[in-house]
């Protein structure tokens, strides 16, 4: 009998419910943001999402209706539950259903591989940002004396400041290019693999289905207590923190329904849609960072 097989087993089997075979991923190795006021040091990289030339990727988001961040459908060329409800919300005449269709509306998010200097072994990394630091980066982009700040041969690395900010998580985040230009890597070897190796953010398992994005934002819809909204930054089912300066908002919904004989809630919502989506089952997988 095999003693360190049997304890192993016994192990496994005292284990909660539902965590075995469940092993915690480490998102710090995907994405990168300041988790401390201070100055970073940071280099951008060709993307090999967008064309060789762009860092950048714009992705929507949705926020407030889930625990977490959601990456739209629209991203992938779908119908989205979330822009077909704002539709039918503007089309009503009940200004709380408008001031709820602001709310709900996808906001853009900005991403792009990042080596972070003194943690080059972690790898090419997702650093995500706000409308205001995209148009900053993009002029930079645009200036003569930068240009192409993410070529691997005389590009530039970026500074970049977190501030605390009073009375909020997260930090208020600046970028600003060294004044001298400076390879990626003395190790050719090395900037091939980062420029091969890097994460991608529109994979299938951050890919939610129709129907179970309707059923998020139904259960959000439904609910008459008051949310603390979802936390901005890594887009999956592991806890994230907020980022620099996108607003958040309370995800209490006062939605004008016009009075019907009892339903139950999901039958309610299902009368907002005059079409009957039938949409693949949703993976049961992480649905993201």
């Amino acid at each position: 009998m095999d003693l360190n097989a049997i304890k192993a087993r016994l192990d496994a089997l005292n284990q909660p419910q539902g965590s075995q075979n469940k092993e915690k991923k480490d998102y710090t190795k995907i994405y990168w943001k300041p988790r401390e006021a201070g100055k970073f040091q940071i280099r951008f990289l060709p993307s090999i999402v967008e064309s060789p030339t762009s860092p950048f990727q714009e992705i929507d988001m949705h926020y407030n209706i889930g625990k977490y961040p959601i990456v739209a459908l629209t991203n992938w060329g779908e119908k989205d539950p979330v822009v077909e409800f704002i539709k039918k919300l503007r089309n009503s005449s009940e200004s709380e259903n408008w001031r709820l269709a602001n709310k709900l509306g996808p906001k853009m998010r900005v991403f792009a591989p990042v080596i972070v200097r003194g943690e080059e072994d972690k790898g090419v990394r997702i650093f995500e940002f706000s409308k205001t630091l995209y148009a900053e980066l993009l002029s930079y982009a645009d200036a003569d004396e930068y240009g192409e700040f993410e070529d691997v041969a005389e590009g530039f690395d970026f500074t970049v400041t977190a501030a605390a900010v009073e009375n909020r998580r997260g930090f208020n985040l600046t970028l600003r290019p060294k004044r001298k230009p400076s390879p990626l890597s003395e190790d050719a070897s090395l900037i091939e693999k980062w420029l091969e190796e890097q994460p991608l953010l529109l994979e299938e398992r951050f890919h939610y289905k129709f129907d179970k994005l309707k059923e998020v934002l139904a259960e959000f819809i439904n609910s008459s207590d008051e949310q603390e909204g979802n936390k901005e930054g890594e887009i999956s089912s592991e806890p994230a923190e907020d980022f620099d300066d996108t607003e958040k908002a309370s995800t209490k919904t006062n939605y004008s329904q016009p009075k019907k004989e009892k339903q139950t809630a999901s039958k309610k919502f299902d009368d907002l849609f005059e079409d009957g989506e039938d949409s693949e089952e949703v993976k049961e997988d992480d649905l993201p960072f």
